[in-house]
């Protein structure tokens, strides 16, 4: 296992990845004062994002059925728990975008190469009704 979200996972025979971008904002309000540089105050954690990229061979490893899964847990507007494949538990998250590029097609137009890109966002919220059902995200 690579990494999970929520029963989803994502190895070599179904979602292996090349590429795992996290970027965390951390939010500063500065204030202006008179004759002096501006005064900073911290406010706390800002967005955190997690973007995963990554090539399909369906012949080889997972194909459509799988983003198709992924686009059917974003569309139920849940945020899902991010394990990473060493145990560490990340958070909630949810999914906020995902894009897929389609190559080499066979003649049946099915494609032998997928490149996709899949956006999470931490969610922050306190509130766990948010959580999908783990069995709905099994893949």
């Amino acid at each position: 296992m690579l990494l999970s979200l929520g029963l989803f996972v994502f190895q070599l025979r179904t979602m292996p990845y090349e590429e795992l971008k996290r970027s965390t904002e951390y939010r500063w309000a500065s204030n202006n004062r008179f004759g002096k540089a501006p005064a900073h105050q911290f406010l706390g954690e800002g967005e955190d994002d997690l973007t995963i990229n990554g090539k399909l061979m369906p012949e080889l490893t997972g194909g459509p059925v799988h983003l198709d899964k992924l686009r059917e847990m974003a569309a139920s507007g849940k945020a899902w728990i991010l394990t990473a494949g060493n145990g560490d538990v990340l958070g909630k998250w949810f999914i906020q975008r995902i894009e897929d590029n389609r190559s080499h097609f066979i003649s049946n137009g099915d494609a032998r190469k997928i490149e996709f890109t899949i956006s999470l966002t931490r969610y922050a919220n306190d509130d766990n009704g948010q959580l999908g059902n783990l069995m709905d995200s099994k893949s």
